[in-house]
């Protein structure tokens, strides 16, 4: 997964400031973003304080970890099919 160079903080005070009113265009300029970055953060984390964010990405991690690891036991069960197939 790819490192944001923004803290989760950071993306808290920037969403912060475009609630208050401040133009995305300044925004982005001010610290080197795109605009896309602003509106996928506010369709994301809109509405979130600091400790949701961190807990939302501790879920995703814990969820691309299970789904590896049902991946991993679903081959191996394919793969004791075969085995059990050929020694009939």
């Amino acid at each position: 997964m790819k490192k944001s160079r923004f803290s989760d903080a950071q993306i808290m005070s920037i969403l912060r400031q475009g609630e208050d009113g401040v133009a995305v265009a300044d925004l982005c300029r001010e610290h080197g973003m795109s605009a896309a970055s602003y509106y996928k953060w506010r369709a994301k984390y809109g509405g979130m304080d600091a400790s949701m964010i961190g807990e939302m990405k501790e879920l995703a991690e814990e969820n691309r970890r299970l789904k590896k690891m049902y991946a991993e036991k679903s081959m191996q069960n394919e793969l004791l099919k075969e085995a059990l197939k050929k020694k009939r």
